[in-house]
């Protein structure tokens, strides 16, 4: 049979005579994946383009968050892509609810999880990575991390300085409109919070709902507060609350509950109720004349499957407050990530094509082919060819450039158990009954939840 090598850390032999570098095999061993080691044993290999092998036909698994089409059809197109080019790849993809994944995610990452899934960087991530339900992908992320700015590099390492995601995709949260609509009408994108009022009066005058609001699914009504929070208290004063390190009975806090009520007049009839999708379509459907929500709006106006309304949608910052935080030009820009679980009773065997995936997902042209599909979704890798980009994704990159502080979304940058339907969730919805209540009672219960919690 001839020399043979022997793969670092294990008991499997190979052939000196294999088409594979001695870096390969290394790569091999790092990636831990029998079946890529018996693959190769046959010859069987495939180089992908970062320059991990991998197995020919082997499988992986994703568990997905991404349940509504457009996004849907961007995953499988990736997916389509990469057994393409990966000799073959079996890709199994459970879809779940967005809304049930997320809430169900703790007991999901216990259970037996697919290989990959689909998630938020932030807290959350640093969250499962601490419990151990998530598994670190160092070997992988060597391969890519220089198609990363230092930003999106950071925002996948661990507390415990391993790297446990991959980063694809971010959008900017900001309030939307259509263009035609406020053609129509004559109106001024407002600039503070003044303006922003009357426009909403003139808008509840001509017959429009000023502002489409959604909150059936609990997380919407987050991205209020947080941009609320952070015009009116800033940056660190906001994250500081989301860790417990601020208290919930803060007057500060008391004062954004205050201003919030001034809005919640202009909002859809029966929005607890309603779907963020459902009040997507308000704005689609020029029933409603804006809509604070993140990029992925543009859902349903692809969805629509007349190009036109895609081309009317637009959107600008949240307006100024008057307060000496304007300056920061916070938001919440959340970046959507793959990571791998730790659990999943298949990860020994598809480890290799697991890692194979996580690092095509890295590649400007897959997060491009995600793209296409979904227009909401913003490339992270720096190879991703923006000459594609039409004006409205131009402009969402740009304001988020521009931002000083950049927050990942109240439910991300939080701990789980306190963000969930439970907790943070069920305290705002108890909030938006009665906006104009006292809301002592209801700071104090938040505070006492918080301090309810166990340690992390």
């Amino acid at each position: 049979m001839g020399e043979k090598i022997v793969i670092p850390g294990t008991s499997v032999e190979l052939p000196l005579d294999l088409d594979l570098s001695r870096r390969d095999i290394l790569k091999i061993a790092g990636y831990g994946s029998i079946a890529a080691f018996l693959a190769a044993c046959a010859g069987n290999t495939t180089t992908t383009t970062s320059g991990s092998v991998t197995a020919k036909g082997g499988s992986t698994s994703i568990g997905s968050y991404l349940s509504d089409t457009v996004p849907k059809k961007g995953l499988q197109d990736v997916v389509d892509a990469f057994t393409k080019a990966n000799g073959g790849t079996k890709v199994k993809i459970n879809t779940v609810d967005h809304g049930t994944f997320q809430n169900q995610i703790n007991s999901y990452l216990q259970g037996t999880p697919e290989d990959v899934f689909t998630w938020f960087s932030g807290h959350r991530m640093r969250f499962f990575a601490d419990k151990g339900l998530a598994a670190p992908i160092d070997d992988a992320w060597n391969e890519v991390k220089g198609n990363f700015t230092e930003g999106f590099a950071a925002s996948v390492k661990g507390n415990d300085g391993h790297v446990y995601a991959i980063p694809t995709s971010y959008y900017p949260w900001a309030i939307f409109y259509r263009k035609d609509v406020f053609q129509q009408h004559s109106y001024t994108v407002p600039t503070n919070w003044d303006d922003l009022k009357k426009l909403a009066d003139q808008m509840k005058k001509d017959g429009l709902t000023p502002i489409a609001f959604a909150d059936k699914d609990g997380w919407p009504a987050m991205g209020t507060f947080d941009i609320l929070n952070l015009r009116m208290n800033g940056y660190d004063f906001h994250t500081e609350l989301c860790v417990g390190k601020q208290k919930w009975t803060d007057t500060r806090v008391a004062n954004v509950f205050k201003k919030w009520s001034e809005l919640t007049p202009y909002y859809s009839p029966a929005f607890a109720g309603l779907t963020w999708q459902e009040a997507a379509q308000q704005l689609l459907r020029k029933k409603a004349g804006m809509y604070l929500l993140g990029l992925f709006v543009s859902e349903q106006f692809v969805a629509s499957g007349n190009p036109d309304d895609l081309a009317q949608l637009d959107f600008f910052p949240f307006p100024d407050l008057g307060t000496n935080y304007d300056a920061e030009k916070a938001l919440d820009a959340p970046i959507d990530v793959y990571m791998m679980s730790k659990h999943s009773p298949t990860l020994n065997a598809d480890s290799g094509q697991a890692k194979a995936f996580l690092e095509f997902v890295s590649k400007g042209s897959s997060q491009i082919t995600f793209w296409k599909a979904s227009p909401g979704a913003i490339p992270t890798a720096n190879d991703a060819d923006q000459s594609q980009y039409p004006a409205l994704t131009k402009k969402a990159a740009q304001i988020v450039s521009n931002a000083k502080r950049i927050t990942q979304f109240f439910d991300r940058d939080s701990r789980p158990d306190f963000s969930g339907p439970n907790s943070m969730q069920g305290f705002l919805l108890k909030y938006l009954s009665n906006p104009k209540q006292d809301t002592s009672s209801l700071q104090g219960q938040m505070q006492s939840f918080w301090d309810s919690l166990p340690p992390e």
